[in-house]
C-alpha cells in the first residue's frame, strides 16, 4: 500500500475567490492508496469541482466521502445567509457513498438537503478501507451529536472536535459540553506520535504531534469536569 494524503486549505488551495472559504479557513483532506488509485475526501465543501480536479491531477479516483459533522462549512448548506456548495453538488457529479456517524445522519440530511438514504451511518469503532488503507472512525460527540474523527495509522483528522489550540464550540444546536469533555479526554490518551490534522487553519502550523497539542492546548490540560465547564461551556 502506498499512502496518499493531501491537506487542502479553503481560500488558498481551492475556492480562492470565495470570501467565505477564505474567512472560514477549512481544511479538506484527501486520503487513499496510490497503488489502487482510490481516494476519499474528508469534508468536501465550497468548490467540489476543484477538489475533484485535485484528485484527477494526482491520478486518483473518488471512492467515497467522510464527513466529520453536519455544519455547512464541512458538508455544504446555508451558513449565515451564505450558501456553501458541498454534498449535494458533489453527488450530482459522482455517485459515491457518504460516510457519517449514525447520530449525525438526520443533522447532515437537514443541513445539506441530501436524503438520509444517501448517507451511510456508522458507529464509533467502525473501520473503512480504501485500497489497502484502513481508517478507524472515532465517535467524538460534543461539538455535534455525531461528530467523528478519523485515525489512519498515526494520523488523526480531528474535524472540529480538537484544534491545535482549543476545541470546537459547545453552544451550537446539538452541542453537549459534557460529551465534549469526555471526547477530548479520549483523544488526549492517543499516543504521542499521532499527528493531529484539524478541521480549520486556526493556528500558524497546519498540524502538530499529539504530544505537542496535549502540552500546549488548554482544552486538553488535566482538569476536572467542573473546571472544564467553567472555561469552555456556554454560560
Amino acid at each position: 500500500m502506498a499512502p496518499y494524503f493531501r491537506q487542502l486549505l479553503s481560500g488558498r488551495d481551492f475556492a480562492e475567490d470565495d470570501p467565505v472559504a477564505r474567512a472560514m479557513v477549512n481544511f479538506v483532506y484527501a486520503v487513499g492508496d496510490r497503488e489502487t488509485g482510490q481516494a476519499l475526501l474528508v469534508d468536501p465543501a465550497y468548490d467540489v469541482g476543484a477538489l475533484l480536479e485535485v484528485l484527477e491531477g494526482d491520478g486518483m479516483t473518488l471512492a467515497g466521502v467522510l464527513i466529520t459533522h453536519y455544519h455547512a462549512d464541512h458538508a455544504g448548506g446555508s451558513l449565515g445567509g451564505w450558501e456553501i456548495a458541498g454534498l449535494v453538488e458533489l453527488l450530482e457529479r459522482v455517485s459515491v457513498p457518504v460516510h457519517v456517524n449514525s447520530a449525525e445522519r438526520p443533522w447532515v440530511a437537514r443541513s445539506t438537503g441530501v436524503s438520509e438514504t444517501e448517507l451511510v451511518g456508522h458507529d464509533g469503532g467502525d473501520a473503512l478501507a480504501v485500497g489497502g488503507m484502513e481508517i478507524k472512525l472515532l465517535h467524538t460527540p460534543g461539538h455535534t451529536p455525531g461528530s467523528q474523527c478519523f485515525l489512519i495509522g498515526e494520523t488523526l483528522i480531528s474535524g472540529d472536535t480538537l484544534f491545535l489550540q482549543g476545541c470546537g464550540r459547545t453552544d451550537l444546536p446539538g452541542s453537549d459540553p459534557d460529551a465534549m469533555y469526555e471526547s477530548l479526554r479520549r483523544l488526549a490518551a492517543l499516543p504521542d506520535a499521532v499527528t493531529v490534522f484539524p478541521g480549520h487553519g486556526y493556528s500558524e502550523a497546519p498540524n502538530a504531534s499529539m504530544r505537542s497539542v496535549r502540552g500546549a492546548n488548554v482544552a486538553l490540560q488535566p482538569m476536572g469536569r467542573e473546571e472544564w465547564r467553567a472555561m469552555f461551556s456556554p454560560s
